[in-house]
């Protein structure tokens, strides 16, 4: 077991250390081209740096306010969701923005759309490489995660629409050009996240087996989740058959019909898509 968790800590901080640098090369190179707000705390923190810039006339560090405003989010990580994974995200926090400060000014490109569409998939590859392994880029992640934890639901896209309240303010400011390029990267950013981070997407499965007790035990052995049995008998050969009903994570149905089949090669499975379901959901958790 010791040697399980001390696995899955070296994936967890080799995902932080690994996405906080894509993050922090993917701001010099892409986000400040463009003059682009790639949302959330990261997205404030470059907004509060351009005000300071542009009409105080002094530059502040990117590290001073993402880790200012990233204050309140790690106690909520602290106090509600849990240590392990807090630590880990605010090893991706002090990362990115020290990299942020440190690496120098790469521009690839100076296309607006180019850079709206690129540095948001590069944007979301890297939230996405910290949810896979079970840390994340802090600011509203920690809420994120959070909620979803609660609520069961995929709550990404509400995140998109309180970054909008940034590209306003930034609008106003600084704008509508660079705003709206925002939006574009941000939604491709949210897209991306949405494609990659399959965690809180549901499938039930319907099994007909003539092995239910086989097949349940690879259920709960690879999932832990439950499932309901039904009796019946096949209409074409009239034999006696049962019915397992289960509803698990998209992650793991691949690998769990690969495992029923296995178990018992004449099953048939049907893989349904759920968008909700009400009721107790086990979730693996390692906070």
């Amino acid at each position: 077991m010791e040697q399980l968790n001390i696995k899955h800590e070296c994936k967890r901080y080799g995902c932080a250390v690994l996405a906080a640098t894509v993050f922090a090369i993917n701001i010099k190179t892409f986000v400040r081209a463009g003059g682009l707000y790639p949302g959330g705390v990261s997205g404030l923190t470059l907004l509060i740096q351009n005000i300071f810039a542009q009409f105080l006339g002094f530059q502040i560090p990117y590290t001073v306010i993402n880790i200012l405003l990233n204050s309140i989010p790690v106690y909520v990580g602290f106090r509600f969701i849990g240590k392990k994974f807090t630590i880990s995200s605010c090893c991706v926090i002090l990362l990115s923005s020290v990299l942020t400060d440190l690496i120098p000014a790469q521009p690839i490109t100076y296309d607006s759309l180019l850079i709206s569409i690129f540095g948001g998939l590069i944007n979301g590859f890297s939230i996405s490489l910290c949810l896979i392994g079970n840390t994340s880029s802090g600011g509203t992640d920690f809420f994120a995660i959070y909620f979803s934890e609660k609520s069961g639901k995929d709550i990404w896209n509400y995140v998109f629409c309180a970054n909008a309240c940034i590209l306003v303010a930034a609008g106003i400011l600084f704008g509508w050009d660079r705003a709206l390029y925002s939006i574009i990267f941000q939604f491709t950013s949210t897209q991306t996240i949405q494609m990659l981070h399959q965690r809180y997407k549901k499938h039930t499965l319907f099994i007909v087996t003539r092995h239910p007790d086989l097949v349940y035990h690879e259920i709960s052995q690879l999932t832990h989740h439950s499932a309901t049995r039904f009796e019946g008998n096949g209409c074409y050969t009239a034999e006696g058959t049962s019915l397992l009903y289960s509803v698990v994570s998209r992650d793991e149905a691949k690998l769990l019909v690969k495992k029923v089949h296995e178990t018992d090669p004449s099953a048939f499975v049907n893989l349904i898509k759920t968008d909700y379901i009400n009721g107790r959901f086990y979730h693996k958790t390692d906070y």
